[in-house]
């Protein structure tokens, strides 16, 4: 533990609450120039990276302070160092000579910080001069580690034309995908989904007598009816309960198996969500920029939404159980297929009507989905297609700003 004035005061005057994000870009070129070879002395990063520290809060007693800094640790591998609010800075490195290195850095890095704060200088907004040549390189080297791309101008160099549905305003209301956007597809798909299939039975057979399992076994019939075609879809109409049962779990299966986004399945997957997130058997996993991000909206007066195919439900629970807490504080609502299809144009115009905007290109969309991002335009919204690790390839001909991180999506205004 390293003590030192320079360091409490930065723990107090930290943006966020729980993460202080020390250099994006700094205003002054030639300050930016000096930091950012420092910065080439910490352990993962780069010139053109930021240097993202976690504040974790004190406590009476040094020992009491090991699963928040073990929870710190864990949600931002990359930092060498985690600060303890009014405290001091753990730092460290794979040798002795290496932590004295880390430590060395992080203080310039520390003292630069607050005297940019003491001239008024803010270190959060990228400077008109940054550089946007080196783009491409880490890309042709797939260099993404946890969610965060590495060079924050990876597709700088390709023109950015605006949609021809976009206009500039600066938004007022954000708007989230969850899948590709939030969180990694393999989540979604690799736990969420198994977890639902694993666990329907089971929850079928506690609630089968429930007036709400009536009623959703109903919808179930309904789109049995439609697709009969499918697996088990016959059994789902059986007086038989047993039969029923097994029937809904084939043909439950079926659609998910097509990942279909009908409403009744995704309310089933959600009910059974809520159980795993409450018993501790789900814990969300979201990238790393998201919380950080999120939290600087708010300061900054922008109210974020979340648009999916999940429930409203399942996505509340999605944001209330993540490895780095719960985060429902951080966002205004939730919107899924009840509004509409995610592909359809008047879907993102029903929900402008219910959001606090003068007119739809106050609203600023994120999203994986070259589909939704193109319905999202037309509705007059503006749009932010997202790269992340596991995401299908874009098309190579669109008219998208592209983004890699939640932290680049309202750097343009």
């Amino acid at each position: 533990m390293i003590h030192g004035c320079r360091v409490s005061l930065l723990t107090i005057i930290g943006i966020w609450l729980f993460l202080i994000e020390v250099w994006p870009y700094e205003q002054s070129k030639h300050c930016r120039d000096i930091l950012c070879q420092i910065l080439q002395g910490i352990a993962g990063h780069g010139y053109y990276d930021n240097c993202t520290v976690p504040i974790i809060e004190n406590t009476a007693r040094e020992c009491e302070l090991t699963d928040r800094l073990r929870q710190a640790i864990k949600s931002y591998p990359k930092s060498q160092a985690v600060l303890v609010r009014r405290h001091g800075v753990y730092i460290w490195g794979n040798t002795w000579i290496q932590a004295k290195t880390q430590a060395e850095c992080y203080d310039y890095l520390f003292e630069s910080a607050i005297k940019l704060r003491s001239l008024g200088i803010d270190a959060s907004k990228p400077s008109a001069s940054a550089p946007t040549a080196v783009a491409n390189v880490a890309a042709s080297k797939g260099a993404l580690h946890n969610g965060h791309a590495p060079n924050r101008h990876i597709d700088a160099e390709r023109p950015y034309k605006r949609h021809k549905g976009q206009a500039q305003d600066a938004p007022q209301v954000v708007v989230l995908d969850i899948e590709g956007t939030v969180a990694p597809i393999s989540f979604v798909y690799d736990v969420m989904f198994p977890f639902a299939k694993k666990k329907l039975q089971s929850y079928l057979e506690k609630n089968w007598d429930t007036a709400e399992m009536r009623r959703e076994v109903q919808e179930l019939l309904a789109e049995a009816k439609l697709d009969s075609t499918l697996v088990g879809a016959k059994d789902v109409a059986s007086p038989d309960t047993a039969t029923a049962i097994s029937g809904i779990v084939k043909f439950v299966g079926e659609l998910m198996q097509q990942d279909k986004k009908l409403t009744i399945l995704k309310t089933l997957q959600g009910h059974i969500w809520q159980e795993g997130f409450a018993s501790g058997e789900l814990t969300a996993d979201l990238f790393h920029d998201v919380q950080p991000a999120m939290a600087a909206w708010l300061s900054q007066g922008l109210k974020t939404y979340i648009y999916s195919s999940g429930s409203r439900q399942a996505q509340k629970n999605l944001f209330g159980y993540t490895s780095m807490g719960d985060l429902r504080g951080l966002l205004s609502g939730f919107f899924d297929t009840s509004s509409g299809a995610k592909v359809d144009a008047s879907s993102y115009g029903n929900i402008a009507l219910s959001l606090s905007v003068d007119k739809p290109s106050q609203i600023l969309f994120a999203t994986d989905s070259i589909l939704e991002a193109e319905a999202a335009a037309t509705a007059g919204w503006q749009v932010a297609l997202t790269v992340r690790p596991g995401n299908k390839p874009l098309p190579a001909q669109h008219s998208f700003r592209i983004i890699h991180s939640m932290q680049e999506l309202v750097e343009p205004f």
